[in-house]
């Protein structure tokens, strides 16, 4: 009896750590920092944010972007949890205080789950209307 509560006990531990390091280790994912050059900081939004280009926005977001991102941008899509990174919550203020060039940037180049659209989306103005799409998920 008392072997049976010793590996019972045993494999409860080892249930725990299995669980604690695979979801700290995405968490840590998560945090990770995501540089971008100085040059696409400072560029600016050439396409106006306008119905038309919001609208074109949004037709591409549902197209390369709501399965992961969610309806709403908060992450939630049904293809997020399959990830080994969280998907982001558009609609919270770090996400929105980057610039657009930065929101330009990683649309285009992605990194770890997050796929280069640069060949899915190669027209750069239809990308800037994404940013401009991305902007209306603001709280």
């Amino acid at each position: 009896m008392k072997k049976k509560s010793v590996m019972i006990i045993a494999f409860f531990f080892a249930g725990a750590l299995i669980f604690s390091l695979t979801t700290g280790f995405k968490s840590l994912q998560d945090n990770k920092p995501w540089p971008v050059p100085d040059n696409y900081k400072n560029m600016k939004n050439p396409v106006a944010s306008n119905a038309t280009s919001i609208a074109e926005g949004k037709t591409l977001y549902s197209t390369h972007c709501k399965s992961c991102h969610g309806a709403k941008g908060l992450g939630d899509g049904n293809k997020a949890a399959q990830l080994k990174t969280e998907a982001g919550d558009f609609s919270k203020s770090d996400f929105q205080s980057q610039t657009d060039g930065a929101l330009f940037y990683k649309t285009s180049e992605g990194r770890d789950d997050m796929p280069n659209f640069k060949k899915k989306i190669p027209d750069a103005e239809e990308r800037w209307s994404l940013v401009n799409f991305l902007r209306t998920f603001k709280k």
